[in-house]
């Protein structure tokens, strides 16, 4: 990502306000991918990041002209259902109080942007997408060019990669009787399609839960459980693995929310109607 292409000025334009709230309604897919990425070995991403405001004091915006919020984007990104943290990754050009690297946090309502980058190819970047549908061709290209990246067409915003493939019967396939269904990457709605990882790693997920039980209630050091994780990411099988093991969805987060809050405030309908019949 370029230094140059980092934020963008005050702009009351209804295609970036638009791009916001599309980046708000989607940012649990880009939730989804981080979740998996987390617990790759070798990571599978070529970046990730949100982009969120941060005011400028008013002797900025007086002296220098500065607009009232400077947008920067943030990289190592956590979530944990209301906030939103990672690490700065550009020097602001109005705040002298942050510097590249520094720890943020927001309130997930103050999310403007999210996307992430698979063999250059770009997911999300809502924003990006309304200042690239409004440039001439020559000046798009240019813009591209900069980043070093495919966006893709203007006005179609990648949220998930295809899977172009026809999906193979999964472990919940074989264990209820399903054959599988086939994919069609154009078509397939996402909040229906499970996560590649989510599908492969369901056998090993099963042998990790039998050789060592006590993870299924075990708390991490910020207080959450495996189901309460994988219930706000959206992760299905990793949910019913759990819950055929025993994992009990009446816990909550310090927070106080149960995973059926968690999936529920997160919109993933599938998980939802899993964890409600288990209560």
């Amino acid at each position: 990502m370029s230094d140059t292409r980092m934020y963008f000025a005050d702009n009351q334009d209804a295609a970036l306000q638009a791009g916001y709230i599309a980046a708000r309604d989607t940012f649990k897919f880009f939730w989804r991918e981080l979740s998996w990425e987390y617990r790759r070995i070798v990571p599978g991403l070529d970046m990730a990041a949100v982009k969120l405001p941060f005011a400028t004091d008013s002797a900025a915006q007086e002296v220098h002209g500065a607009p009232t919020h400077e947008h920067m984007w943030i990289s190592d990104v956590h979530f944990d259902g209301e906030q939103i943290s990672g690490s700065l990754l550009n020097e602001p050009e109005w705040i002298e109080a942050l510097t590249a690297g520094d720890a943020v946090s927001a309130p997930f309502a103050d999310l403007e942007d999210w996307m992430y980058v698979v063999d250059g190819k770009v997911y999300g970047g809502h924003t990006i997408d309304a200042m690239r549908r409004g440039m001439a061709p020559d000046e798009r290209a240019e813009h591209d060019a900069a980043w070093g990246l495919d966006f893709g067409e203007p006005g179609a915003v990648r949220l998930v990669p295809a899977q172009a493939a026809a999906r193979k019967p999964g472990l919940f396939d074989k264990m209820f009787g399903g054959k599988g269904t086939p994919v069609t990457p154009a078509v397939e709605d996402p909040l229906q399609q499970e996560h590649p990882m989510s599908e492969n790693m369901g056998p090993k997920f099963d042998e990790g839960l039998r050789d060592q039980p006590e993870m299924v209630q075990l708390r991490d050091d910020a207080g959450w459980t495996l189901l309460q994780r994988d219930a706000l990411a959206g992760n299905y099988q990793p949910v019913a693995l759990l819950l055929q093991h025993g994992a009990d969805p009446t816990l909550r987060t310090p927070g106080g929310k149960t995973a059926l809050d968690l999936a529920r405030q997160m919109q993933w309908p599938r998980i939802v109607q899993l964890l409600e019949g288990a209560h």
